[in-house]
C-alpha cells in the first residue's frame, strides 16, 4: 500500500480455505473441461472513462492538503450570516477506505439548499493506516469464487468511487500513464485450485457470476498463455479478466483529490456552498467533538476499538496482516509479462509491471502492534510463510528478490449468514447523549476494505444527512445484539 486543500467558516471551529469421490471428482472435471476456454483476448475495460468558520491560528499547522480558498478564508474570516444559516457539520474520524468515502459521499449527496461542512481527522493523513497498505486486489468473489453477499452493489459502488478518483487525478481512460503514476492496473486475476477439493468448488461456483465481473474457466494451455510459467496442477483455472489491481495509497490521495474538487465546485453558488478540510490531529474522545457538530462518523478501523467511549464494546478481532514486496533482480532478462494478471492461491500475488510484486497476507490475530513499521524479524517470518505459498502456483517467484515488507491491522467483523460483514449504524445509544450530536460507525470492513468502502459509506452517509439509521439494511446492524469482542 500526490498530495492534494477549503473557505472557512468563521464562528465555529472544532479540536481539531475417499477413492470414488475422487473419481467421480475427475469425471465430472474431464466433462467440464469441454466447455473450458482457450486463450482468448481479454474483455472490454472494467472501468470505462467517465463521461466527459475559520480554523483558529493554532491549528493551521495540523490543517494539510488545503485550498488556496481555505487558507484565505481561515486569515479573513466570513462576516457572520454572509451565507444565511450555519453549515451542517460532520467530523469523519479517518481517511482510509472508509472515510474518504463518507466524506465524498456527504458531500455528494447532502441537499443542494443546505450549507454543508466535512472536517476529517486522522493523525496519519490520507491512507496513512491499514488502508494505504492493503494488498489493492479488487474483485466481488470469494475465495471459492463465490459472488459475495450484494457483491453487485458492492462492485458497482467501489467503481464509481474509482472513477472520480482517477478523474481527480487525471488518469481516467489513460494508457500513457507511466507505471510509477499507475492507480489502478486492469489486467484481471486468475485462480488456479492447489487441491481436489477447492478444485471442485471452484468449477461449480464458476459457473454463477457478475455480468460486470465475469468469470472464464480456462484449461491449462490457456492459464498459462496468460502467465507463462503458472503452475496447474488440475488442469484448469479460474480468470476474471475484469477484475482489478489498485495502488491503495495513490488511490486514496486521488479520492481525497476527487473530495476537493467536489467542495470546490460549489464554491461559487451560494446555494449549496461546501467546505472540507483535513486535520492530522489524534481524536482522543468522541465527546469533546459533540458540541461543534452535528453528527460524528467513527472510521477508524481496528482503532475504534480504543476510544474509550467503544472501549470492549465492539466485536471486532484485531489481526496484523504482513505483506511482502519482491522485484526481478536488475540482471534478470526475463519479466513478468506486461498483460499478465495477478494470482490468487493460497497466497496473493499482485503484480505492478513486469519487474514489482506484493505478495500477502499473514494473519497474526489479536495483535497489539499498530505500526506500520515492520521488523527485519517479523518480515522475515512473513517471507517465510509466504514465499513456499506463492512458488507453489508461480515457481519462478523464487528467482525474485525480497525487498521489504509493510503491515497494518485489519479490523475483522464477527462471521454471519451472509458473511464477515462491515459494521454500520448509529451509536447514540452506545455512547451516552451529551449533546445533539450524532455518532455513527462504519467498521469491521476486514480484508475486503477496497470492495465494501463505495457501499458502506454511501449508506452511512445518507444515514447521516438524513438523521435515519432504517436507511442502512439490517444485516450491517445486526451486530448491535452480538457479543463485544474481548
Amino acid at each position: 500500500m500526490k498530495n492534494p486543500r477549503r473557505p472557512g467558516e468563521a464562528a465555529q471551529h472544532p479540536h481539531p480455505l475417499r477413492h470414488s469421490s475422487s473419481l467421480r471428482s475427475s469425471r465430472r472435471r474431464q466433462q467440464f473441461r469441454l466447455q473450458v476456454s482457450s486463450p482468448v483476448a481479454k474483455g472490454p475495460d472494467a472501468m470505462p472513462p467517465p463521461p466527459c468558520s475559520s480554523a483558529p491560528s493554532c491549528l493551521l499547522p495540523s490543517l494539510t492538503l488545503r485550498s488556496r480558498r481555505t487558507v484565505a478564508a481561515a486569515s479573513s474570516p466570513a462576516p457572520a450570516g454572509e451565507h444565511g444559516r450555519r453549515p451542517l457539520r460532520y467530523a469523519v474520524l479517518g481517511a482510509g477506505f472508509a472515510g474518504l468515502s463518507v466524506a465524498w459521499h456527504l458531500l455528494k449527496h447532502s441537499r443542494r439548499d443546505s450549507r454543508v461542512s466535512v472536517d476529517i481527522y486522522d493523525e496519519n493523513g490520507v491512507g496513512g493506516g491499514a488502508s494505504g497498505v492493503s494488498g489493492g486486489l479488487l474483485h466481488p468473489y470469494s475465495p471459492k469464487v463465490k459472488l459475495l453477499w450484494r457483491g453487485a452493489e458492492f462492485w458497482k459502488e467501489s467503481m464509481d468511487l474509482l472513477r472520480s478518483a482517477e478523474q481527480a487525478n487525471g488518469t481516467a481512460g489513460s494508457d500513457t500513464i507511466s507505471l510509477d503514476e499507475s492507480l489502478i492496473w486492469r489486467r484481471g486475476i486468475v485462480r488456479p485450485p492447489t487441491t481436489e477439493k477447492a478444485a471442485d468448488i471452484l468449477l461449480e461456483n464458476a459457473q454463477s457470476c457478475l455480468e460486470s465481473c465475469g468469470l472464464q474457466v480456462l484449461d491449462s494451455d490457456a492459464a498459462q498463455h496468460l502467465i507463462p510459467g503458472l503452475c496447474v496442477p488440475f488442469d484448469f483455472a479460474v480468470y476474471m479478466p475484469l477484475a482489478l489491481n489498485v495502488n491503495p495509497k495513490k488511490y486514496l490521495q486521488a479520492l481525497f483529490s476527487a473530495c476537493q474538487n467536489l467542495a470546490d465546485e460549489t464554491s461559487s453558488l451560494p446555494s449549496e456552498p461546501k467546505e472540507l478540510r483535513l486535520y492530522k490531529h489524534h481524536v482522543d474522545n468522541l465527546h469533546q467533538l459533540a458540541g461543534d457538530y452535528d453528527s460524528v462518523i467513527i472510521c477508524l478501523g481496528a482503532n475504534a476499538c480504543s476510544l474509550p467511549e467503544l472501549a470492549n464494546k465492539l466485536p471486532l478481532r484485531s489481526c496484523r496482516g504482513v505483506i511482502v514486496e519482491f522485484q526481478l533482480p536488475s540482471d534478470t532478462v526475463e519479466e513478468y509479462g506486461n498483460q499478465s494478471p495477478s494470482i490468487l492461491s493460497d497466497a496473493w500475488m499482485a503484480f505492478q509491471g513486469p519487474r514489482t510484486v506484493s505478495i500477502g497476507s499473514t494473519w497474526q490475530w489479536k495483535s497489539e502492534n499498530y505500526s506500520s513499521t515492520v521488523s527485519d524479524e517479523e518480515a522475515l517470518t512473513a517471507k517465510d510463510e509466504l514465499l513456499p505459498k506463492a512458488s507453489g502456483v508461480y515457481p519462478g517467484i523464487t528467482k525474485w528478490d525480497f525487498v521489504h515488507a509493510r503491515a497494518g491491522i485489519r479490523a475483522m467483523p464477527p462471521l454471519t449468514a451472509n458473511g464477515s460483514l462491515p459494521l454500520l449504524g448509529c451509536l447514540d445509544e452506545m455512547i451516552g447523549k451529551k449533546s445533539n450530536c450524532k455518532f455513527w460507525l462504519v467498521g469491521g470492513l476486514g480484508a475486503r476494505g477496497l470492495l465494501y468502502h463505495g457501499l458502506v459509506g454511501k449508506l452511512t452517509a445518507k444515514a447521516a444527512i438524513s438523521c435515519d439509521e432504517t436507511i442502512i439494511p439490517s444485516e450491517f446492524i445486526c451486530w448491535k445484539v452480538m457479543k463485544p469482542s474481548q
